[in-house]
């Protein structure tokens, strides 16, 4: 059965909760998302993981746009920056977009695995501290677009907005606050997110559905997580972020195994 025409009360129902919980998971951790409603629509929803991902991508637009509205009211956002990564995030999302299309769905499933085990060890690394905004030259601001280029890679091959490299990156290396880097995350993955849903829709892997559900449930708790990320301590977030990332990581690492037995 190809569950991605599913259009019964049940399935809007599994999409719409998908989108409540990935909707606070990008305001409280300045990440679009996908993280979460990859694996959920593999999970739940029995998107393959092409389909899923690029449907994770064209949500993120809308649940972006909305956390960077929640934190640009705490004044959260660096605008400079957010706008140097989406300027390499654009170019960057039609690479990954095209990548998606024709790299086989075992190592795309491979690929998200390793790229959370990354982020688990990164994230590790990351010593949160509030109050400072994002340091800028004409060097800094050419690394900007090349994390750029990275994260947009990421965001049209599997789905992510890109957040979960991008905060980290800017707090370790730039020695941002963590709130200012999860808003001008989210600025960031506006442009980046729209480059690669329209690359993955042309190519088929967007379910339009799902995407909308998804999005408009996105609309309730992304905002009420950017509260609780301005209300909880940053280690004990990233902690949370950290053990979440391991349940998935190994959730995925066991379909990945059995695709490639199965193939």
């Amino acid at each position: 059965m190809n569950a991605v025409r599913a259009r019964g009360p049940r399935a809007i129902l599994t999409f719409v909760a998908i989108g409540l919980v990935s909707g606070f998971m990008s305001g409280l951790f300045g990440v679009g998302g996908g993280t979460v409603i990859v694996p959920l629509l593999v999970t739940f929803a029995l998107f393959s993981q092409k389909i899923a991902s690029g449907t994770s991508g064209a949500s993120i637009v809308v649940t972006a746009a909305i956390g960077v509205i929640a934190y640009a009211a705490q004044d959260e956002v660096d605008w400079i920056a957010g706008l140097l990564l989406a300027a390499g995030g654009i170019a960057g999302a039609q690479i990954g977009a095209h990548l998606l299309h024709v790299i086989r769905e075992t190592v795309v499933r491979w690929i998200f695995v390793g790229f959370i085990a990354v982020m688990i060890v990164t994230l590790f690394l990351v010593v949160p501290e509030r109050g400072a905004g994002v340091p800028l030259d004409a060097w800094l601001a050419v690394a900007l677009v090349g994390i750029g280029v990275v994260t947009g890679i990421l965001s049209g091959l599997i789905g992510v907005g890109g957040g979960v490299i991008v905060v980290p990156v800017l707090i370790v290396l730039f020695g941002t606050s963590d709130l200012v880097a999860k808003g001008t995350s989210l600025l960031m993955m506006i442009p980046t997110t729209i480059s690669g849903a329209l690359r993955n829709a042309k190519n088929g892997n967007v379910d339009f559905v799902a995407a909308g559900a998804v999005a408009a449930a996105t609309l309730l708790t992304t905002p009420l997580g950017a509260l609780v990320a301005a209300l909880l301590d940053p280690s004990t977030a990233n902690l949370l972020f950290i053990a979440f990332l391991v349940v998935i990581g190994v959730q995925m690492a066991f379909k990945a195994i059995r695709g490639r037995r199965s193939s």
